[in-house]
This record gives C-alpha cells, sequence and structure tokens, in this order.
C-alpha cells in the first residue's frame, strides 16, 4: 500500500508477525497430540516412562497458549462480553478498544512482566534444569515462554490501539464485527 501512515505500517508489521509466529504456535498443537498419545502407549502400553518427552509436551502447551494469545487477541478470537458492543457504531467500537487496550490490556500485559521478571531471570542465572531423572534441561526456555506472551501482547496492543485511533479519527473504516 502506497503511502501507508508509518504507524499503520507498524500496526500491520506488529499484525504481520504475530500472525506468523501465532499461526507457527499453532502447529504445534499436532505434536502435543501426537506426543500424548505415545506417552500414554510408552506408559501403559510397555510400561516405559518417558519424561523428556512428557517435559516437551508440556512445553508446547505452553507455547501453544502463550505463544499464541496475541494472534488469538489479533483476530477477536478471546471471549469477550459484547452484548452492547455489537450495536455501536464503528467509532464507538473503536474508543472501547482504545479504553479497553490503555486501562486493561496493556497495564496487566506490562504488570504479568515486571512480575514475572525475576522468575526467568533467577531460571536463567542458574540455567534451570528439570528435577525430573531423565528430564529436559531448558526449564530456564520454558519460564521464558511468560515474557513472549508479554511481548508480543504488549505489541498486539500498541498495534489495535493504532487502528482503533485511525478508526476513530475516521481515517480507517471500522472492520466488520464478526461472531461465531
Amino acid at each position: 500500500m502506497p503511502n501507508l501512515p508509518p504507524l499503520l505500517g507498524l500496526a500491520r508489521f506488529i499484525d504481520a508477525c504475530n500472525a506468523l509466529f501465532g499461526k507457527a504456535c499453532a502447529w504445534l498443537t499436532v505434536f502435543l497430540v501426537i506426543g500424548t498419545a505415545i506417552v500414554v502407549v510408552l506408559r501403559y502400553g510397555f510400561g516405559i516412562g518417558a519424561t523428556a518427552l512428557q517435559e516437551a509436551v508440556l512445553y508446547a502447551h505452553a507455547l501453544v497458549f502463550m505463544g499464541a494469545a496475541a494472534w488469538v487477541l489479533q483476530r477477536n478470537g478471546h471471549v469477550r462480553v459484547d452484548i452492547f458492543y455489537q450495536k455501536f457504531s464503528g467509532r464507538r467500537q473503536a474508543l472501547v478498544e482504545i479504553f479497553g487496550n490503555l486501562l486493561f490490556l496493556l497495564p496487566v500485559a506490562l504488570f504479568l512482566g515486571w512480575a514475572s521478571w525475576d522468575y526467568v531471570s533467577n531460571a536463567w542465572s542458574t540455567l534451570e534444569a528439570s528435577s525430573e531423572s531423565g528430564g529436559l534441561k531448558f526449564v530456564y526456555l520454558q519460564k521464558s515462554i511468560i515474557l513472549v506472551l508479554v511481548i508480543s501482547l504488549v505489541l498486539q496492543g500498541i498495534s489495535n490501539l493504532i487502528k482503533a485511533l485511525y478508526v476513530f479519527s475516521g481515517r480507517l473504516p471500522a472492520p466488520e464485527v464478526k461472531h461465531g
């Protein structure tokens, strides 16, 4: 799109990055199903424990939910109480988005980042590993997924805020509200 305003270009770039990362994380659900099935067959069929695989499934589970959260937010896929929202004009919906991002999403995401910083940095300082015999040695990476959540949500919140400001100002058409 030629002559795209810089802030709108930034919002679209954030959207593209979060969509790419979210879709990649969503594909991990295939690994979750296969990995869980293998763990069950090994354990109950052959009496063999597979601690490393169990932990890998746990890591993937965390990444699916925390890694794809911003992409789901971008697509309006999170649960929202929109009894009134769906009846609002595009401009009023944009105002709700502006206040929702400024008063709820961004402060909560930033608080989560602040509250989890020591937890994650302590794991990195010791290169924390699994306490289970045969477990993975990358617990510090799993804990870092919390910060991936924070960063991606903050960036998506900024993108949503930029787009809502453009809609509110009349420089961008209001998106259709999708239900279902």
